[in-house]
């Protein structure tokens, strides 16, 4: 094709790229961690700008549900999205909807401004299940197109270009905890910056490989059985926000996180349990309704064996995690396996930690 688009790490004109001839000799594949959450929210500019004096953090686990892409040959002129859970999508390449339901995978290609490939992506984690889905399988496709197109880019850009074209197509504000568990792996708290010239974000690792078995015999996450829409909890947080109601809340979750990652550092697993249940209850008095009935009963099955449940990303369906001593864990497991039982596709899931993040092939 002749269509012709900015660069936008250059001032130089590109031509679309038909990747067809270059797919069919060489597949190329990626993959990325999905994640479970403490203090998310605090990762978008909305929050940790006026919060800074607190130095807000977030926290998160990568787990071993990976995301992988895989680009394919397809006919010249058009572009192929495919997942489980989603409608197939083929679209001209320069006409390609941004707004579908496959739309941030269509704006990375356009982004590259590819065509002739077919984006296929298969995900470990449930559709819609709040463990970063879309974030991830954006990170995994812009280092896939990087390989195809032998682009070099670093794990740190590779975050920071997903994050962007996702905030610019979504329309509304958008955190980059979900790209950086993606890329990073492992178990990290995240701090933001307190100025537009500062770095973007500054690494913690909380817990190394050698912990995380211990980590992993104490922390179960479940799907619920219904998919979430993170917009909708996370466009309440902000209005609540940014209208001043209670920002004080804020403030303590800010410091309820700061201390869940400093007992999770010394492996003071009951001082996690209770820093983890007081940002839940602050969230709650927010918006009570991040659980919904049945995930209710999980969070009131956890505590009763003094362990910590929250929700995963913003909440409302999707999954909820727990942590708790092991003993107390196996008990939960039980609780929450007959409970999961009652709705459909409701289960518990993989919950080893990912170690590696991004991976291309």
């Amino acid at each position: 094709m002749a269509v012709r688009a900015w660069g936008l790490c250059s001032r130089k004109v590109l031509t679309v790229k038909d990747l067809k001839k270059i797919l069919e000799s060489n597949p190329v594949e990626a993959s990325t961690a999905c994640r479970i959450d403490c203090g998310g929210t605090l990762d978008i500019k909305t929050f940790y700008y006026p919060l800074r004096h607190f130095a807000p953090c977030t926290f998160n686990i990568a787990l071993n549900m990976k995301t992988r892409v895989r680009l394919l040959p397809y006919r010249s002129g058009l572009v192929k999205v495919s997942s489980r859970g989603f409608p197939t999508e083929v679209h001209q390449a320069e006409s390609a909807p941004f707004d579908s339901p496959l739309g941030l995978m269509f704006a990375v290609a356009a982004y590259f401004g590819v065509e002739g490939v077919h984006i296929e992506m298969v995900s470990a984690s449930p559709p819609k299940s709040g463990l970063g889905g879309s974030s991830t399988a954006a990170v995994a496709l812009i280092a896939a197109l990087s390989k195809a197109l032998n682009v070099q880019m670093s794990q740190e850009n590779v975050v920071l270009l997903a994050h962007a074209i996702e905030e610019a197509v979504a329309g509304v504000p958008c955190g980059l905890q979900d790209q950086l568990a993606a890329a990073y792996g492992g178990v990290h708290a995240w701090y933001w910056p307190g100025g537009p010239t500062e770095p973007p974000f500054k690494r913690l690792v909380v817990l190394t490989n050698t912990d995380y078995t211990a980590l992993e015999r104490r922390v179960l996450v479940a799907y619920c059985g219904m998919p979430h829409e993170s917009r909708d909890n996370n466009t309440k947080w902000v209005h609540h926000f940014v209208t001043g109601k209670e920002r004080s809340l804020w403030v303590e979750i800010v410091t309820s996180t700061k201390a869940f990652v400093d007992a999770l550092r010394a492996r003071d697993w009951a001082g996690a349990v209770n820093a983890m249940n007081r940002e839940v209850e602050i969230r709650r008095k927010i918006t009570p309704e991040v659980f919904d009935e049945l995930g209710e009963a999980l969070l009131k099955s956890a505590l009763t064996e003094s362990c910590g449940a929250r929700f995963t990303g913003a909440g409302g369906g999707g999954c909820i995690w727990a942590l708790g001593e092991t003993a107390a864990i196996e008990k939960v497991r039980a609780a929450w396996t007959e409970i999961l039982s009652e709705r459909q596709d409701a289960r518990l899931l993989d919950a080893r930690v990912d170690p590696k993040g991004l991976e291309v092939s």
